[in-house]
């Protein structure tokens, strides 16, 4: 009970309640109804060139509607968070009305979809951004994504039993819900609009900054490899297999995203960063080699689910927060989300041309490019502050030195009572310093 007290006050639940609920709404909504839309579109049997247009149109409303959100919703977050749930609620509907006797109707509706999660979208990250302090925010975000990969789980099997016109209404239920809930969450936990950041610098500005570069490329490198080597994917374990290997992703990112949350605010989120792109380098050059064995699924999976679990909580969710420092943050997440939401277009590129292409060279030219990722990754600065590593590091030893002189205390008193007694009457004599006091004494006066 204790425990569970001391944890809720770590992650400040109360004022963070809000912002969890919105994150795994959204979380859970936006890709299960990116899923449907995709099916929707695949089930019209358009042209090729008819259907890249769709998916071109989406990209365009998402990536416009960002930049706008991120620009309007600062001057009234919540109110327009709450709005945007409501939107999204409207569009996620709207996708009953796509046929291919209209392709114009299946454009518009494309484009306020990708719209519909557009404008929100930065807002929702810079809220949670704002709602978590910098030493707990990777506890959060992986609190967060734990839930929302267990919830994607739960879902997608419930929808894989539903017709199209079932899993539509489903999912508008799930976000009209969101919305309401949002509502009652924050009116009763009375969060309050964050005054006092600055303004954000502008775009131009902000790709000029070596600290955003130096994550930026690599970011833009990974989600190129990801979305570049879906099609491939699919070939080599088969569309079906594949399917069902990215459903049981979503039990590993549930496991490993608070893990990785946890070592981010522990060890730092560059570490934790690194990590995930040196597993993913190490799955595509397995994959190379060990492509046609039995086991390359098991493979796939389980590192493939490990570092979405960790890049979700961490680069995702967190790092742009903490570039954003004091200013607003929405056009950091942007500036971040933007060009991994756009470059899912990749995956219908290169879709037709798959079968050309030679799995062993695809997954090793992958596995290049991400350990040549890593390089500017080593350069970043750490965005985790020095200090807060630094208490905790000294916080560890105050503790650990404090275990060690009360299990002292405990064996003398069970060894010899009498001159325990005797010691507590007079006031006990300095113990002998143990290396692990003498290291607690020098960082306390170090940093103190």
């Amino acid at each position: 009970m204790i425990r569970l007290r001391a944890f809720r006050e770590k992650i400040a639940l109360r004022k963070t309640a809000p912002v969890i609920f919105l994150m795994i709404n959204s979380f859970v909504w936006y890709p299960l109804t990116y899923v449907v839309f995709n099916a929707l579109l695949k089930e019209l049997t358009l042209p090729w060139t008819e259907e890249l247009g769709l998916f071109i149109i989406y990209s365009m409303g998402f990536a416009i509607a960002a930049i706008i959100g991120a620009k309007i919703f600062p001057r009234a977050r919540t109110k327009s968070l709450q709005l945007w749930l409501f939107t999204g609620t409207i569009a996620t509907f709207l996708l009953t009305m796509i046929s291919s006797s209209s392709i114009l109707t299946a454009a518009l509706i494309a484009f306020f979809f990708g719209a519909s999660i557009g404008i929100g979208l930065p807002s929702c990250l810079s809220n949670f951004a704002n709602s978590t302090s910098v030493e707990n925010r990777g506890v959060v975000a992986g609190i967060i994504w734990s839930i929302v990969g267990f919830t994607v789980l739960l879902f997608a099997f419930l929808i894989n039993t539903l017709d199209a016109w079932s899993a539509i209404m489903t999912l508008t239920i799930w976000r009209l819900s969101g919305g309401i809930g949002f509502l009652f969450i924050d009116k009763l936990h009375k969060t309050h609009e964050i005054l006092g950041a600055q303004k954000a610098p502008s775009y131009l500005e902000l790709i000029r900054q070596r600290k955003i570069l130096l994550y930026l490329f690599p970011w833009i490198m990974f989600s190129v490899i990801n979305f570049a080597e879906a099609p491939i994917l699919e070939i080599v374990f088969g569309t079906n297999v594949f399917a069902f290997l990215q459903l049981v992703e979503f039990a590993f990112i549930g496991v490993f995203a608070i893990l990785g949350g946890t070592l981010a605010d522990i060890a730092g989120r560059k570490r934790v960063v690194i990590a995930g792109f040196v597993m993913l380098g190490i799955e595509y050059a397995a994959l190379s080699a060990f492509s046609d064995i039995p086991f390359a699924p098991y493979l796939f999976v389980t590192l493939d689910g490990i570092t979405w679990g960790l890049l979700y909580s961490v680069f995702l969710t967190v790092l742009w927060g903490d570039l954003g420092e004091h200013y607003e943050k929405e056009k950091y997440y942007t500036l971040g989300g933007v060009p991994f939401l756009l470059l899912t277009i990749l995956t219908i590129l290169i879709k037709p041309y798959a079968n050309d292409i030679s799995p062993s060279t695809a997954f090793s030219i992958a596995s290049f490019c991400l350990f040549l990722a890593v390089i500017p990754l080593m350069y970043a600065p750490e965005t985790l502050p020095e200090k807060v590593m630094k208490d905790r590091d000294l916080q560890s030893y105050v503790d650990k030195a404090k275990q060690k002189v009360q299990k002292e205390a405990e064996k003398s008193q069970k060894k010899n009572p009498d001159k325990a007694e005797k010691e507590s009457e007079k006031g006990k004599e300095e113990p002998e310093e143990t290396p692990e006091d003498a290291e607690a004494r020098k960082l306390a006066e170090k940093y103190y």
